[in-house]
């Protein structure tokens, strides 16, 4: 799969509406969009960003938890397919003692939800990535 690199660029939280959005952004290009998502998940984004620790671990800090008790980490987060205006994401993991530039055969891709998935890479710093047919399907509406 061929992948394009991207950044979270910005946070649309609209406080009286479901929907609410983020947007990803080429690093080293001009294209970018956004993705609808729920406001549990927008907000904790948003608290991720903001280095806001909430009292006790939520749902993406039990995860990240999970992942390091098992001994693997976060290795990259891909937004592979659009269909349907729906748009599909997996998180990568490998052994916390496997180095970060080339994939290798311990990893272990898990479906997601984009929103999911952009939550932990903002918690655990992880490339995100986009498949370059996302954005050519993107052009092509």
């Amino acid at each position: 799969m061929d992948l394009v690199e991207v950044e979270l660029a910005r946070v649309v939280i609209h406080q009286k509406g479901d929907q609410q959005f983020i947007h990803l952004r080429e690093r080293q290009g001009n294209r970018g969009f956004p993705i609808v998502i729920g406001f549990n998940e927008v907000e904790e984004i948003n608290r991720k960003l903001c280095g806001v620790q909430p009292p006790r671990p939520l749902t993406h800090d039990l995860m990240g938890r999970v992942f390091q008790a098992l001994g693997h980490r976060l290795q990259r987060v891909v937004i592979s397919d659009l269909r349907e205006s729906t748009f599909y994401a997996q998180i990568v993991l490998a052994p916390s003692d496997v180095g970060t530039k080339a994939p290798t055969a311990s990893e272990k891709a898990v479906d997601c939800r984009p929103s999911d998935a952009i939550a932990l890479a903002v918690q655990t710093g992880a490339p995100m990535y986009v498949a370059r047919a996302v954005f050519e399907s993107l052009a092509a509406e």
